[in-house]
């Protein structure tokens, strides 16, 4: 197993798990409110780090994706948060299990564009982190926007703090 990378998909799992906490108690209405970002509203971007996941999950296993998730998937409000939380989860058994030359091998695969790549998995796999860190960044920033606060810190040493903290209990 990967620890480093491991140790990030867990990260990430967590942080997904504070936005949409979050997200879980703002007015829906909030949510779907145009504003200026890659993604036109809180909700979109939301779809758009799912999507992501999803979408990398399938490439690591070896499936291919032909189309947005999102786009097909009809699950949403609450739905779409447990299913956004699980599939989180997901990433996170799928890499435990797996040995370093896993890690280290390469895959294939064609974007939803039809232009075909090949990266090594966990470089795909720290993308995966990364993505989600930024487009949470984002999210954050709409939701402060539109007078939300009281945000819950979600980057990486909040993260590491708090299983410090506990594994020290």
């Amino acid at each position: 197993m990967g620890y480093s990378i491991q140790r990030h998909l867990e990260y990430n799992a967590w942080a997904n798990g504070k936005i949409v906490e979050f997200m879980k108690s703002v007015d829906d209405r909030l949510l779907d409110k145009e504003l200026k970002s890659s993604f036109s509203t809180i909700r979109k971007t939301f779809y758009h780090i799912w999507d992501a996941e999803i979408i990398w999950l399938k490439r690591v296993k070896g499936e291919s994706v032909t189309t947005w998730p999102s786009e097909i998937s009809g699950t949403d409000g609450e739905d779409s948060f447990s299913e956004f939380l699980k599939n989180s989860q997901e990433l996170v058994q799928f890499v435990s299990d797996k040995k370093r030359d896993f890690l280290d091998s390469k895959i294939t695969y064609t974007n939803i564009k039809g232009n075909k790549y090949t990266n090594v998995i966990e470089d795909v796999l720290f993308h995966v982190v990364n993505h989600g860190t930024f487009h949470r960044g984002q999210m954050v920033t709409m939701l402060r926007e539109l007078g939300c606060e009281n945000f819950e810190a979600q980057d990486l040493i909040a993260y590491l703090r708090q299983q410090q903290t506990i594994t020290q209990n």
